[in-house]
């Protein structure tokens, strides 16, 4: 334990999606069980001063440098260690930052971590198998198979980690272009490529909330793999809600994950190969992530519906 009369969580991400929700949850705390350590790149941007006026102690470490985060990490208690996949696009950097993540981690005595991952899709889909294209020489879904491949860099170490398996952001529809766009004739349409199959979605803030209760519990979760989302939807459901959120209509553009992957954006290949598996293992990826286990966990979990009450207005319409 620090020194500090309460365990502090130190929190890689603080400024970004997932470490941001686990930093608000952990200041938000009636009973404020947790001192919060925000570990961020830039200590001046306003996303890093937000965090300061909330009652965060901000300090500055790089996913590059192992020295500069075990600093960050020193006299902590437990982790919070999130990659960034999409900001460079490769696999082999998501690789080295996991492992500086773990060494840093190993190395300040990290009594808890939470490693935010993924399933390695190579291990339902070997690559020799052509149902699905190979991709960058050696992975099927790269941003999933770095951090699944990664997960074993925290298990060598010895460390008492708590995988978590998060699942596709709503707020995707917001920040990455993936909300509907308008055809030829002036018709919403939402582009999903998975048939009727399902997809478990939650709201990025969510997961922070998840992971702060994960941390309450300690060790009872060491080892253990913890999937969460908010609801499973097909893509006809989700433009049925996204419809009654907007007020007119949204169709589901039900295209196949090959047309997705010729879109050309980049990632385009990677998600069309993501999309692929969670159509193609639907029932696998789905039951790793159970709704109402997840709002045990969590009872603030929000559902789609309610997230679109929250967000519907932040969507840009092309």
């Amino acid at each position: 334990m620090s020194n500090n009369k309460k365990p502090t969580i130190a929190v890689v991400g603080a400024t970004g999606a997932q470490g941001g929700g686990l930093v608000r949850a952990a200041l938000a705390d009636p009973e404020q069980r947790f001192g919060v350590r925000a570990i961020t790149r830039n200590v001046q941007s306003e996303a890093a001063r937000a965090l300061t006026r909330l009652g965060a102690r901000v300090v500055g470490s790089d996913l590059d440098d192992v020295a500069s985060l075990e600093r960050a990490f020193q006299g902590a208690d437990a982790a919070f260690c999130v990659t960034f996949y999409w900001a460079h696009l490769s696999p082999q950097l998501e690789l080295a930052h996991a492992q500086n993540l773990a060494k840093a981690a190993k190395r300040a005595g990290i009594s808890h971590v939470i490693w935010s991952t993924l399933e390695d899709t190579r291990r339902f889909v070997p690559l020799s198998d052509g149902r699905m294209p190979t991709l960058m020489q050696q992975y099927k879904v790269p941003h999933f198979d770095a951090k699944g491949s990664a997960d074993r860099i925290f298990g060598e170490l010895g460390l008492p980690t708590t995988y978590l398996y998060t699942s596709f952001y709503w707020d995707n529809l917001i920040h990455f272009g993936m909300g509907p766009k308008r055809t030829a004739d002036g018709v919403l349409a939402f582009t999903l490529p998975m048939g009727i199959a399902k997809l478990p979605g939650i709201a990025a803030e969510d997961i922070g909330g998840c992971a702060f209760a994960l941390f309450q519990k300690g060790a009872a979760t060491i080892g253990k793999r913890v999937g969460i989302a908010g609801d499973h939807l097909s893509g006809g459901e989700m433009a049925a809600g996204l419809a009654k959120a907007l007020g007119e209509p949204v169709l589901h553009a039900d295209v196949s994950p090959e047309v997705y992957r010729s879109f050309g954006f980049p990632g385009a290949d990677d998600l069309g190969n993501m999309f692929q598996f969670k159509r193609d293992f639907e029932r696998e990826f789905r039951a790793a992530r159970d709704p109402e286990t997840s709002r045990a966990l969590y009872p603030k979990l929000q559902t789609f519906e309610t997230w679109l009450e929250r967000n519907a207005s932040k969507i840009p319409l092309q």
